[in-house]
């Protein structure tokens, strides 16, 4: 049974830095791609970060140049590192694997960034 499960979220003042961690485990053969979506209530889910196996990149302009990620594909595990925080990046945040040509998600992890 394929499970993902994000870690690292939690308060930090406007202007810091937080690093978001995502392991997946119960997974046989290779993970294709990894990602991060965030959502704020009453907003739909939106992408932050992709990652692809061979190290692709992929992110939402509006976190351009301010987080960055990465993955370790020995422990399959995805980061997000978010630096130069805002106010308006409070949310939960999601990893999402591709597997097997199904998608997983984790349960999520609360990132609040105060003014």
């Amino acid at each position: 049974q394929v499970q993902v499960v994000e870690s690292g979220g939690g308060l930090v003042q406007a202007g810091g830095s937080l690093r978001l961690s995502c392991e997946a485990s119960g997974t046989t053969y290779s993970i294709n791609l990894m990602g991060w979506f965030r959502q704020v209530p009453g907003k739909q889910r939106e992408l932050v970060a992709t990652i692809s196996r061979g190290g692709s990149t992929n992110y939402a302009d509006s976190m351009k140049g301010r987080f960055t990620i990465s993955r370790d594909n020995a422990k399959n595990t995805v980061y997000l590192q978010m630096n130069s925080l805002k106010p308006e990046d409070t949310a939960v945040y999601y990893c999402k694997i591709n597997y097997l040509w199904n998608d997983y998600w984790g349960q999520g992890t609360q990132v609040t960034v105060s003014s």
